[in-house]
């Protein structure tokens, strides 16, 4: 989900709500309660914190509540953080994408396994201060304690999270600028400090924060087309080979001509079963492609792009020319 600022009230009012199919998923320790409050918590939690810049973040703005005195310190720390196992997402223009992410998270002197206490990974565009665009979840991540060592002063708990990221690419949370590989992930963990999450002081509750960890591209999903004729055709005359090469457009929520692109014209002969790159050929202003060649053997003609950072790759099915 895409949080900006125009929206950042209803989300520390808890008052959105993307799909009925969503389900909250408290922390694997925690409470559905505590799990329905995640959202505000964390928004005014992270406001409340001096160093931040007043603007939206993804759990809400951070100029929605001043800075007030600060609450203990939270000493967590994050690593192994994976969102989409490396691999870019793909998305359309009706795209409902829950992005799985997993990562480790070590807490000295807190109880990460306590219902007041949650956790969560998000994404960001641009640079952490001021980001273009944010994307989260609806949920904390679900924890699962894997160590715990005690010492005369300290007691360390390891915990494996995992969560998604959850965006619909059909209802705004995307612009076509975020297409692309300039995303970085954060994350974040909260504790209550005890409070009740209904009632709790955002200057009370103790935040930890790490950004600048990876994040996987996100592409919009392209389409291709073809179409070779005449068929059937005499053997030396010429065929044309005609197609679509488009994308989705995450702004209309339509399918867009993808100008100026590069794809290669392939064949391969009805006897073979690889394909030949022939020639490149340059889409036109509304995505549209158009070469000939000559008609010598039976055989299909497609269409193929290698995919960009921000368009996914395609390849168009064959088209089959009978040669007489």
């Amino acid at each position: 989900m895409r949080i900006r600022a125009t929206a950042a009230i209803a989300v520390v009012s808890g008052a959105i709500a993307l799909t009925a199919a969503v389900v909250p998923a408290a922390q694997a320790s925690g409470t559905a309660q505590a799990a329905a409050q995640w959202r505000h918590l964390a928004a005014q939690a992270r406001a409340a914190q001096p160093a931040r810049t007043a603007h939206a973040t993804p759990f809400g703005s951070r100029a929605a509540v001043k800075a007030a005195a600060q609450p203990p310190a939270l000493n967590v720390t994050f690593s192994k953080v994976l969102v989409n196992g490396g691999k870019p997402v793909a998305l359309g223009i009706a795209t409902y994408a829950h992005v799985p992410y997993t990562y480790t998270l070590v807490a000295k002197n807190a109880d990460p396994a306590a219902s007041d206490f949650l956790t969560g990974l998000f994404l960001y565009r641009g640079s952490a201060a001021d980001p273009a665009s944010e994307l989260e979840g609806w949920d904390p991540a679900k924890c699962q304690v894997t160590s715990s060592t005690s010492g005369p002063d300290s007691v360390v708990t390891t915990e494996t999270c995992k969560g998604t990221i959850d965006i619909n690419a059909g209802e705004g949370d995307l612009v076509n600028a975020d297409a692309g590989t300039s995303w970085h992930t954060g994350a974040v963990a909260i504790d209550l400090n005890g409070q009740d999450p209904e009632k709790a002081d955002p200057a009370k509750v103790s935040v930890a924060e790490k950004d600048g960890f990876a994040a996987p591209a996100l592409q919009r999903i392209s389409k291709l087309t073809v179409n070779a004729s005449p068929e059937p055709v005499k053997k030396g005359k010429t065929i044309t080979i005609t197609g679509a090469f488009t994308r989705a457009n995450w702004e209309t929520n339509k399918y867009g001509g993808y100008a100026g692109q590069h794809v290669k014209l392939q064949f391969r002969k009805k006897t073979s079963s690889t394909y030949t790159t022939l020639k490149t050929v340059t889409t036109d202003a509304h995505g549209n492609l158009k070469a000939t060649s000559k008609a010598t053997v039976d055989g299909y003609w497609r269409y193929s792009f290698a995919g960009v950072s921000s368009t996914t790759a395609v390849t168009a099915a064959g088209d089959f020319v009978d040669v007489r």
